[in-house]
């Protein structure tokens, strides 16, 4: 039976982040952090949702 992930808290992983990153994070921007994390992880939620073929094939460059 596959274990399910525990959900995204990302109060806790700024705070873990910056201990392991050195990182004195200044209170007044916990906030704006969090919520970066949260956009990023609502973003990557779409991504990894997306079911692709096996035979999809990475493209070699993108270019803009």
């Amino acid at each position: 039976m596959p274990e399910t992930p525990l959900p995204f808290d990302p109060d806790s992983y700024a705070s873990v982040a910056a201990g392991l990153l050195g990182l004195a994070l200044d209170p007044a921007w916990i906030v704006p952090i969090t919520a970066n994390l949260r956009v990023l992880a609502a973003a990557a939620e779409l991504v990894s949702a997306f079911a692709l073929p096996d035979e999809a094939e990475a493209a070699p460059r993108f270019e803009a």
